[in-house]
């Protein structure tokens, strides 16, 4: 039964991985591949790490296996959205088929200035609270 259970996750861990590859050659541009592949991936190396712990059976093991799966869904995202980023700033393009692209209207490319929209706001809730009391 225990080895029907790691089979299965392995099985799993594996599709993921493969549908994360799949992802990479088929979504059009930077932004989704690094979806599929952070998403998808992280997945996978997780179930894989799962039939790891459930394989041998012994608290070290899998004292190892939650760490590393701790540290893959901590870094992989941060991973996916660092590089993603980057290559909006170097000038990747995007899809013709973006619907919206958010970071345009805050980005200038020029003097690569990224502004977060929260400047200003200081002052904002200050004219907010003075029209509330007026």
């Amino acid at each position: 039964m225990i080895n029907a259970i790691i089979y299965i996750l392995l099985l799993a861990g594996a599709l993921f991985m493969l549908l994360a590859s799949i992802g990479l050659l088929r979504f059009p541009d930077l932004p989704t591949r690094m979806h599929a592949t952070t998403k998808a991936g992280a997945l996978g190396t997780s179930l894989i790490m799962v039939a790891l712990a459930v394989y041998f059976a012994e608290v070290a093991v899998t004292a190892r296996v939650i760490a590393i799966i701790g540290f893959i869904l901590l870094t992989s995202p941060v991973a996916g959205h660092v590089i993603g980023r980057a290559g909006y700033f170097v000038g990747v393009p995007l899809w013709e088929g973006t619907i919206k692209d958010r970071l345009k209207e805050n980005y200038d490319p020029e003097t690569h200035y990224l502004r977060s929209g929260f400047e200003g706001m200081d002052e904002q809730e200050e004219d907010e609270k003075t029209n509330k009391t007026s």
